[in-house]
């Protein structure tokens, strides 16, 4: 476990106290709201060895980089997930080094259990008896389960229009899940029982967003070290990310930074922001700190990523990063989603799959080069959305049950040889 001495201001720099979760930077609010992060010890950034090769994998592999020990950490075996190289998908692009790290392993099958993990553990240590998630899909599925390992009350607040399967494993895990008309009546009774109740927050409850629980950010700290394990302690010269709100765009960022201090990699790579409407690109054109409101054009296959407006904790990892930001089309999204199943046999959501639409136009314009190492994040699995595949997927074939009629129907339809 590291010494966490409070939580500090990604934009002004200002120490808050470690209770300060459910809150953004005051200092700051006038001008950019801006999420916090957790601050550790300046011990933490001091050289150290690796770790011992015969040491378990999984997130806790890292309990010394992270704000609570494996002891009262509340796991349910998240972490340790596979690096893939898609050779043929890398051929498609013209890369000859492409790589993803598949989250849909996690136990609720996306990236959202080790933000629940750490966040959660959090909440236990200080006493939260309710953990609360504003979600229409895999935070509240991930906060809904870790919840239930914790024995603590889980309440979710949703919108009209969530996938169904998502809810349903909310409820599964026990959450109480409460569906209201807009993204903005979820905030506002979020943020009473947050502010009234005491209930700890998992994620973002109020606007323009921040991000989510800091603590549950370090979670994701731990993609980049196994990242670069698996590497062999080499950094990716391109990490490309589906964007929300930029969570995990932050845990990599850290984790990566990490590792340079440590002595054990000598650079941290440059980000990619795939998003839905623009937002983060806007901001990145105009210089400004605020990203913009962008409009709601079109209802999105992506729902996960669906935000109109970005944070400025994404926007400030891009430039500190030299990365960039691409807007993509749920038909692009949709086509990645069905090559990826069928050239590599993952299956993940839609929202996911715009991470290889986004490589994509990157590689047309030769902002990434053929040459340059890129990893993609899986961030869920095709499962938590099969709505969407199943709308524009081939239908089964349905045969007649006399086995020579279901023959002839097999070769007029070219399954089998005629």
């Amino acid at each position: 476990m590291a010494a966490v001495v409070g939580l500090r201001c990604l934009r002004c720099g200002t120490l808050y106290p470690p209770d300060h979760h459910a809150e953004d930077c005051p200092a700051c609010r006038p001008v950019a709201r801006s999420n916090l992060v957790v601050a550790y010890d300046e011990t933490l950034m001091r050289p150290r060895p690796k770790p011992d090769a015969a040491a378990p994998r999984g997130l806790w592999r890292w309990g010394d980089v992270l704000p609570v020990t494996a002891g009262e950490g509340v796991s349910l075996g998240e972490g340790g997930s596979p690096l893939h190289h898609l050779a043929r998908t890398g051929a498609a692009l013209g890369l000859d080094r492409l790589h993803a790290k598949d989250e849909t392993r996690n136990p609720t099958w996306s990236f959202k259990d080790r933000l629940a993990c750490m966040a959660v553990s959090v909440a236990k240590r200080m006493g939260a008896r309710v953990v609360v998630s504003s979600s229409t899909g895999n935070a509240g599925a991930a906060a809904a389960a870790y919840a239930a390992k914790a024995g603590l009350r889980c309440v979710v607040f949703t919108t009209r229009g969530a996938a169904g399967p998502m809810l349903t494993q909310m409820r599964a895990y026990g959450a109480e899940v409460v569906e209201t008309q807009t993204k903005a009546d979820r905030w506002i009774l979020m943020e009473h029982a947050v502010r009234n109740f005491g209930w700890f927050p998992t994620s973002p409850f109020f606007g323009p967003v921040v991000g989510s629980n800091p603590y549950g950010i370090e979670g994701y700290k731990t993609l980049a070290y196994e990242i670069a394990e698996a590497m062999d302690w080499q950094v990716p010269d391109w990490c490309v990310l589906p964007v929300c709100y930029g969570d995990a765009l932050v845990g990599l960022w850290r984790g990566f930074e990490e590792m340079r201090a440590f002595g054990w990699t000598d650079r941290t790579p440059r980000f990619v922001a795939a998003e839905v409407y623009g937002s983060l690109a806007a901001a990145l054109a105009d210089g400004g700190d605020v990203p913009p409101e962008m409009p709601k054009t079109r209802d999105t296959v992506a729902g996960s990523i669906g935000a109109t407006r970005g944070t400025f904790q994404a926007l400030d990892v891009l430039r500190r990063s030299g990365g960039t930001a691409v807007a993509v089309a749920d038909a692009d999204a949709m086509r990645w989603q069905a090559r990826l199943a069928a050239d590599e046999g993952l299956y993940v959501e839609p929202s996911t799959a715009v991470a290889f639409a986004a490589i994509q136009t990157l590689r047309g314009d030769d902002r990434i080069a053929r040459s340059a190492t890129v990893v993609a994040l899986l961030t869920a699995s095709g499962l938590k959305d099969p709505a969407a595949t199943d709308a524009v997927a081939a239908p089964a074939l349905p045969v007649p049950a006399d086995t020579g009629a279901a023959l002839a129907a097999l070769r007029s339809a070219g399954i089998f040889p005629s």
